[in-house]
């Protein structure tokens, strides 16, 4: 399951994007799970709209660690820069077809003299 969600040339740039685990200073601990088995549990939950909670067993991290280290990496933008690093692959590869991409946009009136 999770090399279907998380095929080898995916994870290879989500590698390239993701920070390093923190180290826990007075050792010990639980394991950490892999990132790719967190990244594959993340990816099931955005793409099938299932709960954290709902997190099948088979994925290996709980619902509630996946979140926390979806959590993690949302504040370290690694979505943004894996988005980044897909669009220029795919560009390089000549595959983006921008004949089907759409741009959208908010304004928002500035009240009382606001600037």
């Amino acid at each position: 399951m999770v090399e279907r969600l998380v095929p080898e040339e995916l994870w290879e740039l989500f590698q390239r994007v993701v920070p390093p685990a923190p180290t826990r200073p007075q050792g010990g601990g639980r394991r950490r799970y892999g990132d790719r088995e967190v990244l594959a549990a993340i990816i099931f939950v955005a793409t099938t709209g299932c709960t954290w909670q709902q997190l099948p067993l088979v994925f290996g991290p709980s619902g509630p660690t996946a979140h926390r280290r979806f959590t993690e990496w949302s504040a370290a933008r690694v979505w943004a820069k894996l988005h980044r690093l897909v669009l220029n692959e795919l560009g390089a590869r000549g595959e983006l077809d921008w004949s089907r991409c759409a741009i959208d946009s908010v304004s928002v009136r500035a009240s009382k003299g606001g600037s």
